[in-house]
């Protein structure tokens, strides 16, 4: 027996053979456990040690250094591969190929072509909105190119709406002198809306900006890069958003381009709404900012500290103070990739990456949090995972609705016990009109009786140690099922879980409880797979698919997938999750009704959701908690007969209780994907296919 052996026995003898234990006992086997948890981590770092060390010798060989050609051939050759086995194979990719087509085809309508016409640009001109309000755009300069400064200049003279001012704080060097000269130029023919101020030196780019807004005089402030291109509306747009509004803090959707076309662009970034985790773990507001300038009151709009990310703090602070954030969903900042740009990669600027954790560790600790982690994630260096402190050990009420299916339950059940790290939890399966002797078999195993005839005596309830089976009787209804099952819990969360998952993640519950503590969450939900490690849900958005209901993304994408803009890597905030797996404070579930019984198998959970978003709640999805979901086994798919003419019925129910949440749209799916497709599709010229 070898040391990881001998440690897991000692553990497994101290869980099955001690007796109920005092104080002193219990303090000694908590110690057993912190013990072997240690013995594992250092057994751990040994062998990853080891490896490391065998890792440089394979490294510094001669003859690994020249067969570097062969094996990334045989590395390309693999990516193909699995690139082809992703699409669902060699049809698959020629699909794949016409996205690309229809992906080209859709870009082109978000560049130069979204331009207004000279009959549209005369009208925005000449509106007048009931706030005419002066917007200072603030551009820190420093050693610009001479077409990145023409172009940057000419964008904000296009400007369809007039009540701007542009204020350029100069600390380039005497190499760059071009750069005052054609700010003054500018300045002639702008007639005073531009304000130019030569710095005795370079102060970086917050010194730079926070001169710009010493030179501003606007209400709102608006945050431009000395290389990049503005939308001639985004000024109208945003100025609209504030009449209409009453916007004081306004973002817009931005796309990254080359070759100093942009027409030519890199990544299209379609934004959601306002959402405070996503931007917690990801600056996706980014540009183009404009803000009420009652936001700063009177403190510093850059702070040099955290020069890199210091739009990353600033946004963070100024939208915890704002009172309306408006998201522009239109594609109107165009951001300049070029060498040393930050649009060409995290590596141009490493010392970002530090800043932007700085920033978003003060922000947390604004909010009372306290001993949070934040880690890079594989997506980018500077989309993060923020692990909160679990306050206590909160009991957890797992609730399993079952018919039949004895092996789906008893591997559910297993890997929960098996593979999970949290131990506060119970088990509450509600066992709903099962026929076969086998699943009794299983109950009575778990209870450790003989269940039928336990049953007889008992008023539906049969329970031991965290393990409780009651029954449910009447005709299959989802939403019933499981609220019977909430009315036997004893914890103080509820984790609602399908009998077809299996546990990935041994701290799943742990991932999912660290949200649902706070009291600004709802409802929390994991990243779930299919058998082939394909995605099944990564989060809800309503009105995506045919019934213009409600969708899963990324449906059927590979679980090493990144996600539309690394969605798939960080915590963030949706509509709404599955109830195969969704975690809530009890108290929240009762308050909320708990489940709708009248959507007696579809739509129930994305309901719930909303109830919970309508209280001004965030619901949560998390990748860190992961587990396979073996979706319709135990019931089946609603594709035909009886079961779609009840999932149309459920459907119409749903669209008339939440139609106007509907209309509106889901806040954290942009208005320009399509509904039709759960990739992130756009709509084509606008509309859907």
């Amino acid at each position: 027996m070898d040391r990881q052996e001998w440690n897991q026995e000692t553990v497994n003898r101290s869980k099955e053979t001690l007796p109920a234990a005092s104080p002193q006992e219990a303090y000694e086997r908590e110690h057993l456990k912190c013990a072997e948890l240690a013995s594992r981590i250092a057994d751990l770092e040994a062998a990853n040690e080891e490896l490391s060390w065998k890792l440089d010798r394979i490294r510094n060989n001669p003859l690994w250094k020249l067969s570097k050609p062969l094996r990334d051939l045989m590395h390309w050759l693999i990516r193909q591969r699995d690139r082809i086995r992703n699409c669902g194979g060699i049809r698959g990719v020629f699909r794949k190929l016409g996205y690309k087509k229809r992906e080209r085809a859709v870009m082109g309508s978000y560049g130069t072509e979204s331009f207004p016409d000279e009959e549209r640009a005369a009208a925005e001109r000449n509106t007048v909105f009931p706030r005419m309000v002066k917007i200072s755009i603030l551009v820190p300069l420093w050693n610009n190119q001479r077409e990145f400064q023409k172009e940057m200049l000419d964008s904000v003279m296009n400007q369809t709406y007039q009540n701007w001012e542009l204020c350029l704080a100069d600390g380039s060097d005497e190499e760059h002198a071009y750069i005052g000269e054609m700010c003054k130029e500018y300045a002639a023919r702008a007639q005073g809306r531009i304000v130019y101020r030569k710095l005795d030196k370079n102060l970086g780019i917050s010194g730079n900006t926070n001169a710009c807004l010493e030179l501003a005089t606007g209400e709102y402030i608006g945050l431009f890069d000395q290389d990049d291109i503005l939308h001639p509306s985004v000024l109208y747009e945003y100025v609209k958003a504030i009449n209409e509004q009453g916007a004081d803090y306004i973002y817009c959707d931005e796309t990254t381009f080359k070759s100093g076309n942009i027409n030519k662009m890199l990544t299209m970034h379609f934004k959601p709404d306002y959402a405070p985790d996503n931007l917690r773990a990801n600056n996706y507001i980014c540009h183009f900012s404009v803000f009420a300038r009652k936001l700063l009151d009177g403190n510093e709009l850059f702070r040099p500290k955290f020069d890199g990310s210091q739009d990353h703090d600033m946004i963070l602070r100024l939208t915890d103070k704002a009172e309306k954030i408006v998201h522009v969903p239109r594609l109107m900042y165009y951001w300049r990739h070029h060498a040393g740009s930050v649009a060409s990669g995290i590596d141009a600027k490493p010392y970002a990456i530090a800043a932007a954790k700085g920033a978003v560790a003060e922000h947390l600790k604004n909010h009372g949090f306290e001993h949070f982690r934040i880690t890079s994630t594989r997506a980018f260096e500077t989309i993060f995972r923020i692990q909160y402190e679990i306050k206590g050990t909160p009991k957890i009420s797992i609730v399993i609705a079952n018919k039949d299916h004895v092996e789906d339950l008893r591997r559910c059940v297993t890997s929960i016990r098996e593979k999970s790290t949290y131990d506060n939890y119970e088990i509450v399966i509600v066992e709903n009109n099962s026929e076969t002797d086998e699943i009794f078999d299983y109950y009575g195993e778990l209870l450790d009786c003989d269940y039928r005839e336990a049953g007889k005596t008992r008023d539906g309830c049969l329970k031991k140690d965290n393990i409780t089976v009651v029954t449910y009787r009447g005709a299959f209804n989802y939403s019933a099922v499981n609220n019977l099952g909430v009315r036997y819990a004893t914890g103080d969360y509820i984790l609602l879980l399908n009998n077809d998952t299996e546990v990935i993640t041994v701290n799943w519950m742990e991932e999912l409880l660290m949200y649902a503590q706070r009291e600004d969450v709802g409802a929390v939900g994991a990243k779930l797979y299919y058998g082939d490690r394909t995605i099944q849900h990564a989060g809800v958005v309503i009105g995506l698919g045919a019934h213009r209901t409600a969708g899963h993304t990324h449906y059927k994408q590979s679980r090493q997938n990144l996600g539309y803009m690394g969605r798939l890597c960080y915590a963030q905030n949706v509509s709404a999750v599955t109830g195969a797996c969704l975690m809530v404070k009890k108290s929240l579930f009762l308050e909320a009704g708990g489940l709708e019984e009248t959507l007696a198998v579809s739509l129930n959970d994305v309901d719930f959701c909303l109830k919970l978003r309508k209280k001004g709640l965030l619901n949560v999805f998390t990748p860190f908690a992961e587990l396979f979901h073996y979706e319709s086994v135990s019931r089946g798919l609603d594709d035909s007969g009886e079961k779609a003419r009840r999932y149309e019925q459920e459907s119409a129910r749903f669209r008339e209780k939440w139609k106007d949440m509907l209309a509106a749209g889901d806040p954290y799916y942009n208005p320009n994907f399509s509904l039709d497709r759960s990739d992130f599709s756009l709509k084509v010229n606008g509309q859907e296919e």
